[in-house]
């Protein structure tokens, strides 16, 4: 399990991480989002021991990092797949990795096999590609079995099939009891992986809890209905208050749910062929969660701008 209690982050006369608290528990992949700047790296430095909090304190079992004895045994991370020496070779860094840490040496055979390096575990790592060394840094997360995994932007630079595998192997290790905490900028991809969700804006906690319950909140949620009779149900529901929109041969209604369309239609004879609630996607929830805690926002180019490019 990963706590935060009251993690605060000062640099100077500007606050990173401000009075932030969660948890993060075991059997779940649980998705760590926020604008860039909104302090997730900080977070996650802070939690592993990399940079002491200005306040509060943040626990891996119970216990600050620097506490773990053989700290690979308890928590694994990836927060920067390039952060190796080029030099080694993907067995010798998980050599000396395994050799620090009390590991017994076949793991490391092991690890290279689980992230599919085996046949490159002995080149040298400034040949990698990025996706190659995202696989290598799970690799070195996994030599220690860990019970709690922690990865940053553990996507970047994989192809589809390499994005497919570690979403799976994220929900198998959830499966497996242990304690997942991603972080990641593709909304996509944590909407079919993460089960839940701590989301932060400028330091500070915006929402924790379940994926779906935060895209269901989201505004964006509405009501599809079709119908032989749409203007006819248009004005029924305007008049109940309801602001209906033709959308592709349908009416889209937000603030109501698709049980009082349907009675609302039956009381008045009406035909429905479709009824359905659209959910807003996981992006358009978050864009609307996290819209005030943006730190750079970029104009809109300007049409005259638009039609020279497109010529």
């Amino acid at each position: 399990m990963i706590e935060a209690r009251h993690l605060t982050k000062r640099y100077g006369s500007t606050t990173a991480v401000d009075d932030l608290s969660f948890t993060v528990r075991p059997g779940t992949v649980t998705g760590f989002l926020g604008p860039n700047g909104a302090g997730k790296s900080t977070t996650m430095r802070m939690l592993l021991g990399l940079d002491r909090p200005s306040g509060g304190e943040a626990l891996i079992n119970g216990q600050p990092y620097s506490a773990l004895k053989g700290p690979l045994h308890h928590v694994g991370s990836l927060l920067d797949a390039k952060d190796v020496h080029p030099g080694r070779t993907a067995r010798a860094h998980l050599g000396a990795l395994a050799l620090s840490n009390g590991i017994p040496r076949r793991r490391v055979d092991e690890v290279l096999d689980l992230v599919g390096l085996s046949s490159v575990a002995g080149k040298r790592i400034k040949g990698f590609s990025l996706g190659m060394s995202q696989r290598l840094g799970i690799a070195a997360a996994m030599l220690g079995d860990p019970e709690v995994l922690m990865f940053d932007e553990p996507v970047n630079g994989l192809d589809p099939e390499g994005i497919l595998w570690i979403r799976n192997f994220m929900k198998a290790l959830a499966a497996e009891g242990r304690t997942v905490f991603v972080s990641s900028h593709l909304m996509n991809e944590m909407a079919v992986t993460a089960d839940h969700l701590v989301v932060i804006g400028r330091g500070r906690l915006l929402r924790d809890e379940p994926t779906q319950a935060f895209i269901d909140a989201s505004s964006g949620t509405s009501v599809r209905v079709r119908s032989p009779h749409l203007s006819q149900l248009a004005e029924l529901l305007t008049g109940q208050g309801l602001r209906p929109t033709s959308v592709d041969g349908a009416l889209k209604v937000v603030d109501t749910t698709p049980e009082a369309v349907g009675e609302l239609a039956a009381a008045h004879g009406l035909t429905l062929h479709e009824l359905v609630t659209e959910h807003a996607s996981l992006e358009a929830a978050f864009m609307e969660m996290t819209s005030d805690s943006v730190q750079y926002h970029a104009e809109a180019p300007a049409a005259a701008v638009l039609e020279e490019a497109a010529k």
